[in-house]
């Protein structure tokens, strides 16, 4: 640790939902904290489809089968057994999306990465049947709404204070994802600074397109980002 840094936290909540690419992209960057560091990473889960309903819409959990409530419904089954579990569901149903542009919010897809990993496929339509999956997702969704989030990547540490972002690509790796992290937990000093935020220029969106590519082509809703409160 650099002289002068507040010490390392040990552990962090990373909520996420599996379809959105900046989170999967954060969400490298973390395991290759974690990696040099030894961070203890607790997956949690967060719902755009619920955060971006429109007045009248169904919430995801009134619909038989929603695209990322879905996926982390699965999750949440597999994280009762063991958190690498869900560890190991996101790093395969996001490199599915996020990089291989397969379909993993289809429940056939779903089914055939579970079987990848050498699991049951019908843990997909298990987590479906459990109404109490919802109900595990949902209470972190509002978690983080309680406290003034709206999207993912959000890191929630051990003193309640809570993070939004870094929003990257290119996750950097080895001593450089530990000079992140060290800025990131920096914050943790200042519970009053709110925002600092580096404007995108044409050559910054070529490069998000460019890497959002295969999830532009995989996916089957229309995304939609709405500006930091």
């Amino acid at each position: 640790m650099t002289e002068g840094w507040p010490d390392r936290p040990i552990t962090v909540d990373f909520h996420f939902d599996i379809m959105c690419p900046y989170a999967y992209q954060t969400s490298l960057w973390i395991r290759n904290v974690r990696a040099e560091t030894g961070l203890d990473i607790r997956w949690k889960f967060f719902s755009l489809e619920e955060v971006n309903r429109t007045e009248g819409g169904k919430h995801p959990w009134e619909r038989e089968w929603s695209y990322g409530w879905s996926m982390m419904r699965i999750g949440a089954l597999l994280r009762r057994t063991d958190m690498d579990l869900l560890d190991r569901w996101y790093a395969e149903a996001g490199r599915a999306l996020h990089l291989d542009g397969r379909k993993p919010h289809r429940p056939e897809v779903a089914e055939e990465i579970l079987s990848e990993m050498g699991l049951d496929p019908g843990l997909v339509r298990n987590a479906i049947d459990d109404p109490t999956t919802g109900d595990e997702v949902l209470a972190e969704h509002q978690r983080v709404v309680a406290k003034g989030g709206f999207g993912v990547p959000t890191l929630f540490f051990d003193d309640d204070q809570m993070l939004f972002g870094p929003v990257l690509v290119e996750p950097p790796a080895g001593d450089a994802a530990v000079r992140l992290w060290d800025l990131t937990c920096g914050w943790l000093e200042f519970p009053r600074v709110y925002e600092i935020q580096r404007p995108k220029g044409p050559a910054d969106i070529d490069a998000i397109v460019t890497a959002f590519a295969p999830y532009l082509e995989a996916r089957d809703w229309f995304s939609v980002q709405n500006p930091t409160p």
